[in-house]
């Protein structure tokens, strides 16, 4: 009962990783803004090139690939020692399964901030950060994706929302634990759930290209 208790304070700490608001403090600090209230109104690296400035953009952007790096890595450095520790209760081979959870866990925080009032981004960049941890062959391949989509359309949600769909496919053809499948698929799912607004934009044909004097992320 222990173990699993321990485990569980692991994954709340994966959520607060995540939940760390990169693009609001980032803003607050250099502007004296909420980014909230600017462009698409998310906390994402887009949105606050967008408003701040380039500079400003790439540390978001970077931290935040940090941050769900950062959520896997600490349970797998965590759960050897929880799994020693407690035998009885946590399998020593089921890693797996809960690192896929913490990246989760990331993505959540990301989006859902409880420093924010529960706003955030689109998890793309966290996602990402989450997926260098658990098999970057598989993350290089998105960020391929994300390129070559952008590089045609200049618009970043239609780049992400590709990239997520390309890392299902990456995930199931690659053989990848099941684990890690299942969270490319729900991780996948809520970053195009999260870019819905930017869909309808997308098909009525207004949602704003990079280079524009409105970049949505």
């Amino acid at each position: 009962m222990v173990g699993w208790l321990a485990m569980v304070g692991v994954l709340l700490a994966a959520y607060l990783l995540g939940s760390i608001p990169t693009g609001y403090l980032v803003t607050r600090w250099l502007k004296g803004v909420d980014i909230r209230d600017y462009g698409s109104g998310g906390t994402g690296a887009t949105n606050v090139l967008r408003t701040v400035g380039k500079g400003a953009g790439l540390t978001v952007l970077i931290i935040d690939i940090l941050k769900g790096m950062a959520a896997v890595l600490l349970i797998k450095v965590a759960y050897p020692f929880i799994a020693s520790a407690f035998q009885s209760s946590i399998p020593a081979d089921g890693w797996p399964w809960w690192a896929a959870l913490a990246g989760l866990m990331a993505l959540v925080g990301h989006s859902r901030s409880i420093w924010i009032q529960f706003t955030g981004g689109k998890s793309a960049a966290s996602g990402f950060g989450v997926l260098l941890a658990l098999a970057w062959p598989i993350a290089m391949g998105a960020v391929v994706t994300f390129a070559v989509v952008l590089a045609i359309s200049r618009i970043v949600s239609l780049s992400s929302i590709m990239a997520a769909l390309v890392t299902i496919g990456l995930m199931a053809i690659t053989g990848q634990p099941l684990p890690y499948l299942l969270l490319a698929i729900a991780g996948g799912l809520y970053v195009i759930l999260r870019h819905r607004t930017n869909i309808n934009r997308i098909l009525a044909g207004t949602e704003p290209r990079l280079g524009s004097r409105k970049t949505s992320s």
